[in-house]
Order: C-alpha cells, then sequence, then structure tokens
C-alpha cells in the first residue's frame, strides 16, 4: 500500500486529493493547521482505516513517522481574499512550509508534488500561457505575497530536482471549482454562487469583460494524479482551456440558480489579470490528459452543494 502525505488536505483540492488517493489504495497522512481548511471537508474520512489527519502548521518542523512514498504539498491559502487578510503566513507557507514538505520528501526517498498556479504568471502579456511563459507579476502589489510565494516554491522544488536529484512535479493550477469550495471564499464561482442562491446582487468586477478558464475538480486532481505518476518534472498547466468572460460565468449561474440576482460592477482590484487561459498541450501529449466535464454538469454539482451548506 503506497504510503502518501497530503499538506493541506483539509481544504478544497486537498480533501479530494486525499479521497481519490484513498479510494486509489494508498493510505493517507493529511496535515493541515485549519486555516483556511474545514475539518467538514473530510469528516467522511476520518473513520477510514488508511486515513490519519494531524493538525499542524508546515512552516514548522514536518516529521512523519514511518515510510513515506509520495509527499503532496497543497498547503496555502488560495483566495484573493484569504492572501490579502494573511499576506504573511501566505508567503511562510510558499516558502517555509515548501521547504519543510521537501525536506520530508527527501529524508523518505519520496515523490514529491507541489500545488503551483496560474498566477506564476501574473497579468499575463502571453495568451493563451504556455509553461515556457516567464509572467509578468508586480511583486510588491498586494497579490504578490501570493504569486511570489508560488514563484518562490517553484524554485526550491526545482532545486531540490537539480541538486539533491528528488523525483519532483510542478502542477500549475487554473481557476478550479466544485464541492467544497467554502461560501466566503472569495474568487468567481462560488461568490456568484452563493449571492445567486440568496438572491443577492452578483457583483462583478471591472467590465466583466476579463476572462478565466473554469475546471471542474475531478478534472483537475485526475490532471494531477497522472502527472504524479509519470517521469515529468517540468511544470504543467491542469486547466480547461475553455474561455469564458466573468460577466457570462455569472449570468450562467444566475440562469442555472433561477435566481432573480442582477449583475452589478465594482472596480476592479490591483493587479488582477485581464485574461487567463492554459496552453495545455504539455498535458496533452505527455500526460494523456484533457478536462471531461462541462461547465454546466460541474455547476449543477456546485450549485446543489452550496445549496445545501446555505440551508443548513
Amino acid at each position: 500500500m503506497p504510503r502518501t502525505v497530503v499538506t493541506g488536505a483539509a481544504g478544497f483540492i486537498g480533501s479530494h486529493l486525499a479521497e481519490t488517493l484513498l479510494a486509489r489504495g494508498h493510505a493517507v497522512v493529511g496535515i493541515d493547521n485549519l486555516l483556511t481548511g474545514d475539518l467538514a471537508n473530510i469528516a467522511h474520512l476520518r473513520g477510514h482505516p488508511a486515513f490519519v489527519f494531524v493538525k499542524h502548521d508546515v512552516t514548522n518542523y514536518v516529521h512523519v513517522e514511518g515510510p513515506v512514498d509520495y509527499v503532496l504539498h497543497w498547503a496555502s491559502p488560495a483566495s484573493p481574499i484569504d492572501y490579502l487578510e494573511l499576506p504573511i503566513p501566505t508567503l511562510k507557507v510558499g516558502a517555509l512550509g515548501t521547504h519543510n514538505a521537501l525536506g520530508l520528501a527527501k529524508a523518505k526517498g519520496a515523490r514529491f508534488v507541489i500545488a503551483s498556479t496560474s498566477e506564476v504568471y501574473g497579468d499575463p502579456l502571453e495568451h493563451p500561457q504556455k509553461e515556457t511563459y516567464w509572467g509578468n507579476v508586480n511583486p510588491i502589489g498586494p497579490r504578490g505575497v501570493y504569486d511570489e510565494a508560488k514563484r518562490f516554491a517553484e524554485a526550491i522544488t526545482v532545486a531540490y530536482h537539480r541538486y539533491h536529484g528528488l523525483d519532483t512535479k510542478i502542477v500549475r493550477i487554473f481557476n478550479t471549482y466544485g464541492p467544497r469550495m467554502r461560501v466566503n471564499d472569495g474568487r468567481a464561482v462560488p461568490t456568484f454562487i452563493s449571492q445567486a442562491l440568496r438572491d443577492e446582487d452578483v457583483t462583478v468586477f471591472g467590465s466583466g469583460r476579463q476572462t478565466r478558464s473554469f475546471c471542474y475538480v475531478t478534472d483537475l486532481v485526475d490532471g494531477i494524479l497522472r502527472l504524479m505518476d509519470s517521469d515529468v518534472n517540468d511544470p504543467v498547466n491542469i486547466g480547461n482551456p475553455h474561455e469564458m468572460t466573468i460577466t457570462a460565468i455569472a449570468e450562467t449561474i444566475i440562469r442555472m440558480t433561477g435566481s432573480s440576482s442582477r449583475l452589478v460592477t465594482r472596480p476592479l482590484p490591483t493587479d488582477d489579470p485581464k485574461v487567463r487561459q492554459p496552453d495545455i498541450t504539455r498535458a496533452r501529449t505527455l500526460l494523456g490528459w484533457e478536462p471531461k466535464v462541462g461547465l454546466e454538469d460541474g455547476l449543477r454539482e456546485t450549485i446543489a452543494y452550496f445549496r445545501r451548506k446555505l440551508q443548513a
């Protein structure tokens, strides 16, 4: 039975990873300090004989007894609301947390997978974004704490690969949505759904013509695990290349929820990316991966989850 450590295991994506790994026959050690994670996300796993949860802040030294085959480092605030309110913890988990997770992988001879992000591309001057693009990031802007934390995390991961020979993988995650996102997450899909279900004004920042590409969480997890199992060490974009405007996704959610909400606009936040679309050629050719879940199918599941959360 392979044994896998997942940091950030009580988070949105981390909990889906832990669940899928258990289904694949892994023993999973989930680590989370619950700063932005939620035990409710893994409540259904707590009785699983192959699952262990440890409450721990990975910016401190990480020790796990016994053998470890894989370390998946998913611990980090991941919403603009989070990293604007938690700038220093965001930087620390990207730097110190990644260093400690890499140290665990090195000590155990484990394969290491890091959750990076499309935010390493900043407000991109290349469209769509390929892995070879170096990005357009403002290091001292309000979003810089997240962007630069992830860029540093990639740099130290590659350094461990080159210097120590550690088998490392870098997943550049594009906008992802699905059940277990927080109601007050601050990202577009959960915000629009929660506002629409409450029949509140749906808030669109800027003109609404800025674009995003939305990937359903099960597709993302499939891509992550394909990369984990591969011999690829270069960064790989995992995301849905279907690009749409923020206004279009908001209008789709209003229609699907049957809401009486109306769209209202607010000023665009500083350094908010104008476009976001992954070039997934590398994922297609090296991993045989591409997304399968259509937007409305994924939104249907996500809306049902938020409806239950709001009624609880």
